[in-house]
C-alpha cells in the first residue's frame, strides 16, 4: 500500500507542479519581449576557450570513476540502460519540442530550452542518485553511455528539432550551423576527457584516486564560475530578463524529472531504477550547453540565460527530488 501510494504521490504532485507552471506561462504571454533574440552575452575568444578547457576538466573528474565494467551493465540490465536512453535522448527532446510549440516562447529562448535537452545528463546525477538511494551503478553506467553518443546525437538533436520549429530554424540557417563543427567541439568536451579519465583509473588508479577529489570539488567550483563570469559580464542583461525565464526553467525542468520517471514506470522498471531515470533526465549538463551557445551562437542572450539558469536551478531541483525519493520505497 504504502509503495503505491508512493508512486501516485510523486506522479501526483510532478503533474500538478507541471500544469500550473504552463498555466503561468500561457498566461504571462512571454513572447512579447522578443528583442533579448538580438541580446549577446558578452565573451571573447580567450574566455570560451577557457570554459570548453573548462567543461572538458569537468568531464575528466566524472571519468576518473568510470571503469570498463560500467558499460558492462548495459548488458546485464538492458532494459532499463535502454529506456533511460530513449528518455535522455529521443523522449526529452521530442517533448521539450511539443512544449516550445505550446508555449511559443521567443525563438532564443526555444532555441536555448533544445540546446539543453539535446545535452546529456549532468555530472551530479550520480551523486544525487545515491542520495535518493536510487539504482547507483545504473546512474553511472548512463553517464557512462550517454558520454559516449552524446558526441554524436547532442548536434544531431539541436540540428533536427531546431530546425523543426520555424523560428528557431531561423536561427540555425543566421549562424550557419555546421553539425561538423559541432561534432568536433562536442568531442573534445567529453570525448577526450573520458577516454582519458577511465585510461588512469585503469592503468594509473592512484593518480586517478589523487586527482579524483580535486577534479570532483574543482568541477563545481568552476561550473559555478562558468555562470557567474558569463553573467557578470552581463548583469543588467540577465536581470532585465530572467523573469521571462524563470518559469520556463522550472516548466522543462519539471518536464524532465516527469518524464524520466513516467517512462520508468511505464515499462515496469525497479523502483530504484525509477528514482534513477527520474533524476538521470531532470539533470542535464547545461555547462556542455552553455559552452555551444557562445561557440556557435555568440551568447545570444535568450539561450545563455536558459541555459545559465538551468544549471542552477536543476541543482535545486535535484536534491529535492533525490531527498524525497529518499525513504520511499516506488
Amino acid at each position: 500500500m504504502f509503495q503505491s501510494q508512493g508512486k501516485f504521490s510523486f506522479i501526483k504532485k510532478a503533474r500538478f507542479l507541471f500544469l500550473f507552471l504552463i498555466t503561468l506561462l500561457v498566461l504571462s504571454s512571454c513572447g512579447e519581449e522578443s528583442d533579448i533574440d538580438s541580446a549577446v552575452l558578452k565573451m571573447n575568444e580567450d574566455s570560451i576557450l577557457f570554459m570548453n578547457i573548462s567543461l572538458g576538466f569537468i568531464m575528466l573528474g566524472v571519468a576518473l570513476k568510470l571503469r570498463v565494467k560500467d558499460f558492462l551493465l548495459v548488458f546485464s540490465a538492458p532494459k532499463s540502460v535502454l529506456i533511460g536512453f530513449i528518455s535522455q535522448f529521443f523522449a526529452l527532446p521530442m517533448l521539450t519540442f511539443l512544449l516550445v510549440l505550446l508555449l511559443k516562447p521567443i525563438p532564443s529562448v526555444a532555441m536555448g530550452m533544445m540546446i539543453v535537452a539535446a545535452c546529456p545528463g549532468g555530472n551530479i546525477s550520480n551523486f544525487m542518485t545515491s542520495i535518493a538511494n536510487g539504482n547507483t551503478a545504473l546512474s553511472v553506467c548512463m553517464t557512462a553511455v550517454a558520454s559516449v553518443f552524446a558526441v554524436v546525437l547532442t548536434p544531431f538533436n539541436i540540428s533536427f528539432w531546431g530546425g523543426l520549429y520555424a523560428p528557431t530554424s531561423a536561427i540555425l540557417s543566421n549562424v550557419s550551423l555546421d553539425f561538423f563543427e559541432m561534432l568536433k567541439i562536442v568531442g573534445m568536451i567529453l570525448l577526450i576527457p573520458l577516454l582519458l579519465g577511465m585510461a588512469l583509473r585503469a592503468f594509473k588508479p592512484k593518480i586517478a584516486d589523487f586527482l579524483l577529489p580535486i577534479t570532483h570539488y574543482g568541477s563545481m567550483l568552476i561550473f559555478g564560475g562558468i555562470v557567474v563570469f558569463a553573467f557578470g559580464a552581463n548583469t543588467d542583461l540577465f536581470l532585465k530578463y530572467i523573469h521571462l525565464i524563470i518559469l520556463i526553467v522550472l516548466a522543462h525542468n519539471a518536464l524532465g524529472i516527469l518524464t524520466g520517471f513516467s517512462l520508468a514506470r511505464l515499462f515496469k522498471l525497479p523502483g530504484e531504477d525509477q528514482k534513477t531515470l527520474a533524476i538521470e533526465t531532470g539533470i542535464q549538463n547545461s555547462g556542455l550547453g552553455l559552452g555551444l551557445i557562445f561557440a556557435f551562437f555568440d551568447g545570444m542572450g535568450g539561450m545563455a540565460i536558459v541555459a545559465g539558469w538551468w544549471g542552477i536551478w536543476h541543482i535545486v531541483s535535484g536534491l529535492s527530488t533525490a531527498y524525497f525519493f529518499k525513504n520511499r520505497s516506488l
